[in-house]
């Protein structure tokens, strides 16, 4: 039996390729735990009362590539943007978590831009010290 799914709007977004990690961000480690770097990855909800520091993402795991639905900090993602998801498997993850949904495109986008806002300013602020010689992060990446 097939049921059929509407598509929805959703903020999706990619996985840093780097990302700092250790005593003041000095060393760099590819992707995250669970998502390889540049995967993309859906937004299903958001904790909010802690200021989005993590979401809860959907996307294909770094080690099976199955679909999994895991929380992930909003600092390890860039590259904001609203989409139509179409994928059966998805909207069925992203109706079973998401406790506020995105209705239309306009919310999306807005959200979207919100959400790359904290993201940077997460990054910026989350290590104290310098960035490592060579860095790889995101952030360096991005600059030049």
């Amino acid at each position: 039996m097939s049921e059929e799914l509407e598509p929805v709007w959703a903020v999706a977004a990619n996985v840093v390729l780097w990302r700092r990690y250790g005593d003041l961000g000095q060393e760099l480690r590819p992707g995250t735990k669970a998502y390889r770097g540049g995967a993309k990855v859906f937004v299903a909800s958001a904790y909010v009362g802690m200021g989005h520091e993590q979401l809860t993402t959907i996307g294909r795991g770094r080690h099976t590539g199955r679909w999994i639905t895991i929380d992930t900090a909003t600092r390890h993602l860039h590259g904001f943007r609203a989409k139509l998801v179409y994928t059966p498997a998805v909207l069925r993850r992203y109706a079973q978590v998401t406790w506020w949904p995105v209705r239309t495109e306009e919310e999306a986008v807005e959200y979207a831009a919100l959400l790359e806002r904290i993201a940077v300013e997460q990054r910026a602020s989350y290590h104290g010290g310098p960035h490592p010689d060579p860095c790889l992060c995101h952030e360096c990446l991005s600059r030049g």
